[in-house]
């Protein structure tokens, strides 16, 4: 509890104990009696107690013309039921009110307290190695290439690579995972992480500025600008509602009264209409049960940007999925070696062709060929150049390499276009084609495995929303349906070129139903375009990708797969309560309005229909706080 809210409780307290004193007080219907006065005092000095700057706000507000709001509502409904001798409900209304604020208080708090860890990860200085000295600096003087030390126990304040040292790195903040990430000379590091055992220098390679921290930092600090079309509807309803029902209130006290006399009872039910129609409930609960819903999101190292994706996330049903990095752990190996008959190569020397040719790729498929060379002798590339899409194009040893896919091979003339007989046989693996001198050489296959939980997770977003799922790749068609077939992937569109997926995002958005949203979910980095066109954009492992952090909606910073159908729940969560709040809180207000304006309801039963709600309301808004694994 913050030190502001610990002087309001106190302030509550005073003045429920003064209010408790006044009703305990004999009832003197004299006016201007001893004890009458002494009555007034009281309820008076509880009253002023607890809403004095309720009191002051609606003033100020009015000044600068901003007059139907909240305070404007308790102000004048409060202030009128004292002219008219109800002093005890005027306090009431006041003390209630206040005690809704401080609940709304509390259950921003706490889900500020989970963003908060977010943020926390934001280091204070960097030590960084100049001259022989270790000098102890602001994060954003130090400059790419500089070596900065991180002692056991202290932020890791810049992106680099370690160069000396090694440690167990606590990221939790960074991916909601509480495992020790173990790393050592060579290895990426990432601003933000704890380093939790071992002394360690870095070699800085990003600045402050596009570092993973300020990345995450900025995009938690913007989240809470993007409204959802709930939320900017019910901003909208209350600025048009507000002053309907102040002047609705106006005629209720005066077309009556000058019909049927009794000017003290039409007034007192006007007053008691105005603490009704408060719209507090509406205005309060809906953003913060969004806020609650970010926030529980990213406890768990789901990166949410704003309301509207959350509110987005929650209609979902087509969930397009990129394939190597995304379902699979893009860990491949070579699995099968293929020399064509007619080539007289052995395996290791294709192998060795291969590898010659893909060392200037950093695909993983590349690397993976040139590992599985190691420790034979590779020859040297010239004129080496990658085709994105296709594969490689070298000279060794005088002859014209190409290694690459089956449509590479068509490109180049080795294959007709029915190139069935070269697809690699029933290998379910990818197939790399090498030919050398415009002939065909052989293939190797390169397989890779589908991430642990990604079939359990697949099947939970069909429990959750019945998801159509979609696997986009570059990979052929049977390596394709071999992944898709074991993930229970319902649909493949497989041999694309990067733009290529594009223009299937493209086709499946033109097909999806008016009424369900479409998200894409890729590693961040060649799938930035569809990320940026689906509904949503959710990125896998984008810890330290600057391109997953600019282009997705929803960023998964552990690269846990599971995390998907979580953020589904808790966006489908965090949808239902806003619902609920809504459809409680205008059905019993239209309720007490009505029964306030035949006189029927008094001023402790619209007390309840717009403290009472509120508090309702906001308990519910805090149950996104607590979604559950």
């Amino acid at each position: 509890m913050t030190r502001k809210q610990k002087k309001l409780l106190i302030r509550i307290i005073v003045s429920a104990v003064l209010f408790a004193g006044g009703l305990f007080l004999p009832h003197e219907p004299e006016q201007f009696s001893v004890m009458w006065f002494v009555r007034l005092a009281v309820f008076l000095a509880a009253y002023l107690t607890a809403g004095y700057d309720i009191l002051w706000k609606a003033v100020r507000n009015i000044a600068r013309g901003q007059v139907f709001d909240e305070n404007f509502l308790m102000a004048i409904a409060s202030i009128g039921a004292m002219i008219i001798g109800e002093y005890s409900e005027g306090a009431a209304v006041m003390i209630f009110y206040q005690v809704g604020e401080l609940f709304q208080a509390l259950a921003v708090g706490k889900s500020r307290k989970s963003i908060a860890d977010m943020m926390d990860i934001n280091p204070e200085s960097a030590n960084v190695e100049r001259d022989g000295e270790v000098l102890e600096v602001e994060p954003d003087e130090v400059e790419i290439g500089e070596t900065i030390v991180v002692k056991p126990g202290e932020k890791v304040p810049l992106d680099g690579v370690v160069v000396f040292g090694s440690s167990g790195l606590d990221t939790a903040a960074l991916t909601g995972e509480s495992a020790l990430r173990d790393v050592t000379v060579g290895d990426e590091i990432f601003s933000g992480s704890v380093n939790a055992n071992g002394l360690l220098k870095i070699q800085v390679t990003k600045p402050y500025s596009d570092s993973t921290v300020s990345k995450i930092l900025e995009l938690v600090e913007n989240s809470s600008e993007s409204k959802a079309k709930t939320e900017s509807f019910i901003t909208r309803f209350a600025r048009v509602y507000t002053p309907i029902v102040v002047g609705s209130a106006v005629l209720l006290a005066v077309i009556p009264s000058l019909i049927f006399g009794n000017w003290s009872d039409w007034i007192y039910r006007a007053l008691t209409f105005l603490v009704v129609s408060c719209p507090c409930a509406l205005v309060i609960s809906v953003p913060l049960s969004y806020f609650g819903g970010i926030g529980a999101a990213a406890k768990r190292g789901i990166m949410i940007k704003g309301a509207n994706y959350l509110e987005t996330l929650a209609k979902a049903k087509i969930f397009v999925f990129d394939k190597t990095g995304t379902l699979t752990k893009g860990s491949f190996s070579v699995s099968e070696i293929r020399p064509d008959e007619k080539s007289e190569l052995s395996e290791n020397e294709l192998l060795n062709l291969c590898a010659a040719a893909e060392k200037i790729s950093n695909h993983p498929i590349a690397r993976s060929i040139v590992k599985a060379a190691e420790g034979i002798e590779i020859p040297t590339a010239e004129n080496a150049e990658e085709i994105a899409g296709f594969g490689v194009r070298a000279i060794i040893d005088g002859k014209e390499i190409l290694a690459g896919n089956a449509r590479f091979m068509v490109k180049e003339g080795i294959f007709g276009n029915d190139s069935e007989e070269f697809n690699g046989g029933n290998s379910p693996g990818t197939v790399v084609f090498c030919a050398a001198d415009g002939k065909y050489a052989g293939c190797i296959s390169v397989s890779d495995t589908p991430k642990d939980n990604a079939k359990e997770a697949l099947a939970e977003l069909d429990r959750l929303c019945n998801a159509k799922k979609i696997m986009l790749t570059g990979d052929r068609q049977s390596a394709a349906e071999d992944i898709a077939q074991k993930l229970g992937i319902d649909e493949v569109r497989a041999q694309l070129l990067p733009d290529g997926k594009v223009k299937a995002v493209e086709e499946i958005f033109a097909e999806k139903p008016n009424d369900s949203a479409l998200a894409f979910v890729g590693d961040g980095m060649n799938d930035a375009p569809s990320l940026a066109r689906a509904d949503v954009g959710i990125a896998m492992g984008a810890l330290g990708s600057d391109a997953a952090i600019e282009a997705a909606d929803v960023v998964l910073m552990n690269d846990n797969i599971g995390s998907i159908p979580l953020a589904v729940r808790i966006s489908a969560k965090t949808r239902r309560i806003v619902i609920q709040n809504i459809v409680f809180a205008l059905a019993v207000k239209a309720a007490v309005l009505i029964l306030s304006a035949l006189g029927f309801a008094n001023m402790w039963a619209a007390v309840f229909a717009d403290v009472g709600v509120s508090v309702l309301a906001i308990l519910n808004a805090m149950r996104t706080l607590s979604i559950k694994e």
